[in-house]
């Protein structure tokens, strides 16, 4: 199973569509490792610079419909390579939040009074996430705060995140 702990990317926009995630210019890289330089290379608004900013960041929370537009394997590839497997938001792209699970990783869909709540107390400074997969429990650490939450993932995608994606989840039951 792959890692849903590490440091919070706060990007504080809705409607993040597959090409500000991976700009189509980059699908036709063969390898997962040639899309990690790209990441959220086209994403603009204020105050955000992918630069400097997803480095040593493992999770992301953001605002509404994320990974709209294009249904492509390769936007959650590009957050794999870059050690991003979780993606919190108020909701996403129907392909895309599959494809994340198909790829052994998560997003988690919260209220967006949750997340209203969590950029208003974290953003804006560094904050970590822990995840207690095993009892549905996110907890947030930062600007001398902490947030323990709940949230829920239905049973088959349960299966995919802890087989590590489809592929493995296929080997071991069909």
């Amino acid at each position: 199973m792959k890692n849903f702990n590490g440091e919070i990317l706060f990007l504080d926009r809705a409607d993040i569509n597959t090409d500000e995630i991976i700009p189509a210019r980059y699908l036709t890289e063969i390898t997962k490792e040639a899309l990690k330089p790209y990441l959220l290379e086209d994403l603009k608004f204020d105050g955000f610079d992918p630069a400097k900013d997803i480095a040593g960041k493992q999770v992301i929370i953001t605002q509404s419909n994320f990974g709209c537009g294009s249904s492509r394997e390769h936007a959650p590839w590009a957050l794999e390579v870059n050690g991003i497997n979780l993606v919190i938001g108020e909701s996403f792209a129907r392909i895309f939040r599959q494809n994340m699970f198909n790829c052994g990783m998560m997003a988690v869909a919260l209220s967006k009074e949750e997340i209203d709540r969590l950029f208003a107390e974290f953003s804006g400074s560094p904050a970590t996430l822990e995840t207690d997969f095993a009892n549905n429990r996110f907890t947030i650490k930062g600007n001398n705060r902490e947030a323990d939450i709940g949230f829920s993932i239905s049973g088959f995608d349960r299966a995919l995140v802890e087989a590590g994606g489809w592929v493995d989840y296929a080997d071991v039951n069909y």
